[in-house]
């Protein structure tokens, strides 16, 4: 199990007794501010511990959507416009306004973690408008695995979203002539 430092606080009383059971091997520190009662952790339970809020969007949606092989150099995660700026280098901070940000939104289990996530209606959505900045390599592959998924997206779903972005026809547009 993850804890804060926060948390290990009202637990230990004092940093002296935290860093006396690290020094024990009780507890494990992870890095600042997070650590473990085990020696292992998966990475996504780091994140999902440090940054709650945040919902995983963009390159590594895709990936762990399964709808391309290619592992994101970095974890891209959306936060509240509002949110303080996450300073890591492994992660790409995507900041969304507030009428934008939790559409979408929905919480799967990938490789036993449960995680905050766009899902694939949003991201088809997200491919569509931001098609110039991903490669177009990339793309062709996420096109051609959303054309696989065609007959299981909610097409309902992606409309409802479309009235949220500026240029949504357009964007409809787009959808339909390359998955539809």
């Amino acid at each position: 199990m993850l804890y804060t430092h926060k948390e290990l606080l009202n637990k230990y009383k004092s940093n002296y007794q935290i860093e006396k059971a690290v020094k024990e091997n009780k507890i494990f520190k992870i890095e600042k501010g997070i650590y473990t009662n085990k020696k292992n952790v998966h990475y996504l339970e780091v994140l999902v511990k440090k940054y709650p809020k945040a919902i995983i969007t963009g390159k590594s949606a895709y990936y762990y959507h399964n709808l391309t092989d290619v592992v994101p150099d970095k974890i891209y995660l959306a936060t509240n416009r509002t949110a303080v700026r996450i300073n890591n280098n492994r992660i790409k901070q995507i900041s969304v306004s507030d009428n934008l940000f939790e559409l979408g939104k929905e919480t799967i289990i990938y490789e036993g973690t449960t995680i905050n996530i766009y899902n694939k209606e949003r991201m088809l959505i997200d491919l569509a408008r931001n098609k110039n900045q991903i490669g177009y390599d990339l793309y062709k592959e996420i096109i051609s695995n959303y054309r696989k998924l065609a007959n299981s997206l909610n097409t309902q779903k992606i409309e409802e979203y479309l009235q949220y972005f500026v240029n949504g026809d357009k964007i409809f547009e787009i959808i339909q002539d390359e998955v539809f």
